[in-house]
């Protein structure tokens, strides 16, 4: 069975396999789109309060009450957003720095360290400067607002000013922007909570404690979780503490895993089952089999984010960014300790302290801890991190209120203004760089996490180009994959076009979907006892729609091949003991499809199309360059 070709060019896999497009970077592009929705909706806020302020404050002043049995709940509109829709985006920020420490660039935990290091070096300057404008002030107690970077506007305003920074220092900010609302949601729960039931409190640590209970069960129930999580939230409410800490929380429980082949195996039978004898039930077992293949962390972002990136955190800026402008409260904010505090802190405050944590800490530990980018890259990420919109909202929201929450929020967005153009200046400065220098600049020496477990061995692989290329491409195939097929003339044109690439092939024969492929794998093998096995190569590729046991033969004689030879090793699997070496490879490396990419070690994401490959190893030798210069 194959895959529906309803996939883009150059992007589909064989239909059990999931798609290997990388989730941080399906993370990164509903940031980038959400960031042009939530600009729309802060100028949305900004005109409607200038034209029509009495109307933007009586529908977000409008209360809103639910009432189950005796118990009820009653916000404004305005809070129903703060602490209740935006739970939602808590915990997708929660799911992504699980799915990161899981299975990102965060799951070697060393490097963990220097983006926590760097977040907290940038909020403790960006306070500080905050401080000393509002030092012996009663505005002083808004020093949270200087804090926490904005992950949407921030990332998809990097992407759009800055888009030739590498995807490593996106992930580095993820971890920056992730490590910031935890500690601003915590400084939220103390700092900013004027009263606190601690019957409640109690109460909504016993919940957690029995989401954590249920979920080393390994209870897979959503509504389960999801009641747990409202329970939970009501209680924080009730405590007096911002609830918004619940969706963070777990998001974090929630683990992120690469699907067992087991489980894609038997995700496929369930569905073989079905195609065999339609039936709701049988329907039924193969949504629960597709469903089970695939973590729970994943399912949920992709359910979840577009919702938050597109609608939650917009409708947050619509209901708290609106502040009447006018000349007199420009001249009166911008000289205002409170504006200048929140827009010095974040502009200058914020790339100061990343920037310099991160470079003293290489120092310090001789080069052990580093950015995973270069130098340039790491004062671009500090720029941007300037932005710091939502969660700053939300803080001022509770820090201040009346002409101090005007002028806070006045701070707020032109700092987020600034630091987008610092940004864009650094990046055009770069640009202007000698090339090689440019390079370093952006990319840094940091060695890239490696994906594939077992290296390429010279004596063992089969390899095309030159033995000591600087770029290895590996391919985890299978011959009777039509996206292998596909994928074939692609790889040659890459080798044509690059002198300093070597290629090598991998067998992972997919025998639940594909019947004839573990013998054509064998046949590759049989050839290879005489020598051929690039020539039999090609042309399994070349005839996918004829692998039977007679067409294998005939392929070894049209080679001109010891066919007597090449018959008796398909007939005694002689090389079925190699092959199963490949699966066990691509198990260890988490290869759950194909064909799946790996480019100096490193697996490649997304499509497979001659421009993307050609882009991934001209990084990948910029990089070995580095490493050897």
């Amino acid at each position: 069975m194959q895959a529906e070709p309803a996939a883009a060019p150059f992007s589909g896999r064989t239909a059990w396999a999931r798609s290997l497009e990388t989730p941080l970077r399906e993370f990164l592009r509903t940031e980038t789109g959400g960031a042009a929705v939530l600009l729309a909706a802060a100028v949305a806020a900004l005109v409607w309060v200038n034209v029509d302020a009495s109307s933007y404050d009586s529908l977000w002043g409008t209360t809103l009450s639910i009432r189950v049995g005796g118990a009820s709940v009653a916000l404004d509109f305005r809070h129903w957003v703060n602490s209740g829709l935006m739970t939602f985006f808590f915990f997708v920020v929660g799911l992504e720095a699980r799915r990161e420490f899981d299975l990102g660039e965060l799951r070697e935990r060393r490097r963990f360290a220097l983006p926590l290091l760097a977040s907290i070096g940038g909020m403790t300057v960006a306070v500080a400067i905050f401080l000393a404008f509002d030092a012996g002030r009663p505005s002083a107690h808004g020093w949270g607002v200087a804090m926490s970077t904005d992950t949407a506007f921030a990332l998809g305003l990097l992407a759009l000013v800055g888009p030739r920074f590498p995807d490593r220092l996106r992930a580095f900010m993820v971890t920056v922007a992730v490590v910031d609302d935890v500690v601003a949601l915590l400084v939220i729960a103390t700092v900013y909570t004027e009263s606190l039931r601690v019957s409640w409190l109690a109460a909504a640590l016993a919940i957690f404690v029995a989401a954590l209970v249920v979920r080393n069960f390994r209870v897979r129930i959503g509504l389960v979780y999801a009641l747990l999580g409202a329970a939970a939230w009501v209680a924080l409410l009730e405590s007096g503490v911002e609830p918004v800490v619940v969706g963070l929380a777990m998001g974090l429980l929630t683990y992120a895993y690469a699907p067992a082949r087991s489980d894609l195996e038997r995700a496929t039978e369930r569905f073989r089952e079905f195609r065999e004898q339609p039936t709701p039930e049988l329907a039924s077992s193969a949504r629960r089999g597709l469903s089970f293949a695939i973590s729970p962390n994943e399912r949920l972002q992709e359910l979840y984010h577009p919702w938050t990136s597109y609608l939650i955190v917009p409708l947050f800026a619509l209901a708290n960014a609106g502040i009447s402008v006018d000349g007199a409260f420009l001249a009166r904010a911008f000289r205002s300790p409170i504006t200048l505090g929140i827009l010095f802190g974040y502009v200058v405050g914020k790339p100061v302290g990343i920037f310099g944590t991160s470079w003293v800490l290489a120092r310090m530990s001789g080069g052990r801890l580093r950015p995973p980018v270069g130098w340039v890259a790491v004062a671009g990420g500090g720029t941007i991190a300037g932005i710091g919109f939502t969660v700053a909202l939300l803080v001022a929201t509770l820090a201040f209120h009346g002409r101090q929450l005007e002028e806070a929020k006045l701070g707020i967005l032109s700092a987020a203004l600034c630091a987008a153009l610092l940004t864009w200046l650094l990046f055009r400065t770069t640009a202007m760089l000698p090339k090689r220098l440019k390079i370093r600049a952006l990319l840094g020496a940091a060695e890239p996490l490696t994906d594939l477990y077992v290296d390429v061995d010279p004596e063992r692989d089969y390899i095309r180009g030159p033995l000591d290329a600087p770029v290895t491409v590996v391919e985890y195939g299978d011959f009777e994959c039509p996206y292998c097929g596909q994928a074939e003339p692609v790889v040659r044109e890459l080798l044509r076009d690059f002198g300093d690439v070597r290629y090598v092939w991998r067998h992972v024969p997919l025998n639940d979907v594909h019947p004839n492929t573990q013998l054509a794998a064998e046949a590759a093998e049989a050839a290879a006892n005489q020598d051929a096995f690039w020539e039999m190569h090609d042309l399994l590729l070349d005839h996918q729609d004829a692998l039977a046991p007679k067409d294998l033969v005939r392929y070894a004689e049209e080679l001109g091949l010891d066919v007597e030879r090449f018959s008796n090793d398909l007939r005694e699997h002689v090389g079925a003991g190699r092959v199963a070496e490949d699966v066990d490879s691509a198990d260890l490396s988490g290869v759950s499809g194909t064909p799946t990419f790996f480019i100096n070690g490193r697996r490649h994401y997304g499509a497979y199309d001659i421009s993307t490959l050609s882009a991934a190893v001209r990084a990948a030798g910029a990089r070995a360059t580095l490493a050897t210069s």
